[in-house]
């Protein structure tokens, strides 16, 4: 749901959620607004009410109020309605609203109205006279229960478009006067980045606020050699090139330049033909080697990662492996911190499996372990309820490892700001780490820019403000800014979509949509002449720069191409 205040609604409902009303029979787009419903005079039956319900697992204990975002008709007196919830009328008598703008009015909610389960609002047209197509009818775009001053924003997974501010502004958002950063540590991580795209995000990250990087355990395998997935990439017991070592040397240096803390990581049990022995003392040793060289360059943060393994599932195991080195790595350096990703990363831990491994890391695990931990469910949306679930069960600190804008090297891009990311969040999680795009290092930075205003300042976090300024900052000419601008409307990323796949295409799924529409062709071919004009301004323009993403276009216009051809021919 669209967050825009102190606290988050209750229930967020758009117009077309409602039932009833006139909106099938002549549409649901109105003044701008694409989900809206309507209510004709009382004679037209059916016609002169809607209503929808939402479910509430608890109720409130703060005030609530009903946010209305509604329309007047173009009649000459203001329509009669009622609004009621639950059987009790929040309003009654000619409507407050204007015929020519939306306009949103709160309505107080009677204490004892909202209830546990099932609650229905009903919205009707008192009029004694009307008809059906004409007035006097009355609009509804957006209906919220929530806060006193909680404010209607648009939705932006069913409504995405980008206005470019005109000022720019100082990015992220500044602090109030007293006021601390939201995450203590706040950064990414490099999937499967080359030590080359890494060494040139380091100075973006600390320009836009963030003071942590962690390498993608991937990058420590032999991916130069062997594609991800094949046994002999993952070869952790060997010691690490000499070209590897000293690409890292220069990072860790570089990180220590920009004041951005370096967290060094490795993952022994994943796509390895030789898994790590919890039990075997050498194993440990032959694992501690990459550690202990870390160590000597100064570096204070590590992670140990045993995520989307199938060997090894063993917490207590698990439990030793990280203790043994965090031991070693606190003898050396009592400042060491160490962030372990259990095999169970996800969701509240109420899971039986989950549960029960996590209650063996709670007592198990040193203390000051932090946990990796990336939400309600491995991607999508992430809420404070499931991190204290999650973390009263696991009983140590946790770090977010928020898997957005990562396309996993899906031939994809996730351009868009991350949104549905509780904004009080940082009260119960610690640190906050992006996942990013894998080839597309330099127009991952938009939404990198996002993760960074959100994880600075979460309580005045505003996406679309957020993804403005990242143009602003981001692009140097006008025509720079105008092409980031439609590559993220193109690209706009799985939360805003609201499909939690990291390999989710939004140009291949419009093109699909599109054809699956009746007498679609011309449609189809205008959308593939846009996505061609804004390849060809890309290339203009980023003539030397951004050579992944410009790729990742052009590969997606062949493919729909390909769509609209067997379609319907040549």
């Amino acid at each position: 749901m669209s967050y825009a205040g102190p606290e988050p609604a209750v229930a967020d409902l758009a117009g077309t959620d409602f039932k009833g009303g006139a909106a099938d029979l002549y549409g649901s787009m109105a003044a701008g607004e694409m989900q809206v419903n309507y209510v004709y005079a009382a004679p037209t039956g059916d016609r002169s009410k809607m209503q929808a319900t939402f479910e509430l697992r608890a109720v409130p204990d703060k005030p609530m109020f009903l946010h209305i975002k509604g329309r007047d008709d173009d009649g000459p007196n203001q329509c009669a309605i009622s609004i009621e919830l639950n059987g009790k009328t929040i309003f009654s008598g000619p409507n407050k609203f204007e015929e020519k703008d939306w306009k949103t009015i709160r309505f107080p909610i009677p204490a004892g109205t909202l209830k546990v389960g099932q609650n229905t609002i009903v919205v009707s047209n008192r009029e004694p006279e009307g008809r059906i197509g004409w007035f006097p009818w009355f609009q509804v775009a957006k209906c919220v229960v929530g806060p006193e001053d909680y404010v209607i924003v648009r939705d932006l997974s069913k409504d995405f478009w980008i206005e470019l501010p005109t000022k720019r502004r100082p990015f992220p958002e500044p602090l109030a006067a007293g006021q601390k950063p939201g995450f203590a540590m706040r950064g990414t991580k490099g999937w499967m980045w080359t030590p080359e795209q890494t060494m040139a995000e380091i100075p973006v990250l600390a320009k836009y606020g963030m003071n942590f990087f962690q390498n993608c355990y991937g990058s420590m395998c032999d991916i130069e050699h062997y594609p991800w997935g094949n046994p002999e990439v993952n070869r952790w017991w060997e010691e690490l090139p000499a070209e590897k070592k000293a690409a890292y040397d220069k990072i860790v240096r570089l990180c220590r330049r920009y004041g951005i803390e370096f967290c060094f990581s490795m993952n022994p049990n994943l796509c390895s033909k030789r898994p790590l022995d919890y039990k075997s003392d050498k194993d440990i040793d032959d694992l501690w080697k990459h550690y202990s060289w870390m160590q000597s360059l100064g570096v204070k943060w590590f992670n140990i990662s045993l995520d989307d393994i199938s060997q090894g599932i063993d917490a207590s195991g698990q439990a030793r492996v990280v203790n043994i080195i965090f031991k070693r790595l606190k003898e050396k350096d009592p400042k060491a911190q160490m962030i372990f990703c259990p095999t169970f990363y996800w969701g509240d831990g109420t899971d039986p499996a989950a549960k029960a491994y996590l209650e063996i890391i709670a007592k198990e695990l040193d203390k000051d372990v932090y946990l990796f931990w990336t939400g309600d469910s491995v991607v999508g949306n992430i809420t404070r309820k499931a991190a204290e679930t999650y973390k009263s069960i696991a009983k140590h600190r946790l770090f977010l490892w928020d898997n957005y804008p990562v396309n996993d090297a899906h031939p994809t891009m996730h351009l868009g700001p991350v949104i549905n990311r509780d904004p009080d969040l940082c009260e119960v999680v610690d640190g906050y780490m992006s996942n990013p795009l894998c080839q597309q290092n330099e127009w991952n930075r938009l939404p990198l820019l996002t993760c960074a205003d959100y994880a600075y300042n979460p309580y005045a976090y505003d996406p679309m403000r957020s993804i403005g300024q990242a143009i602003l900052h981001l692009g140097r000419t006008p025509e720079e800014r105008e092409v980031l601008r439609e590559v993220v409307e193109v690209y706009p990323g799985f939360v805003i979509w609201g499909k939690p796949q990291t390999g989710l295409n939004p140009v291949r799924e419009q093109l699909n949509k599109i054809i699956a529409t009746p007498h679609s062709r011309y449609v189809a071919e205008a959308y593939i002449s846009r996505l061609e004009a804004l390849a060809d301004k890309a290339d203009r323009v980023f003539p030397d720069r951004c050579k992944a993403e410009r790729q990742t276009i052009r590969n997606d216009i062949a493919h729909v191409k390909g769509l609209l051809k067997a379609r319907y021919g040549n």
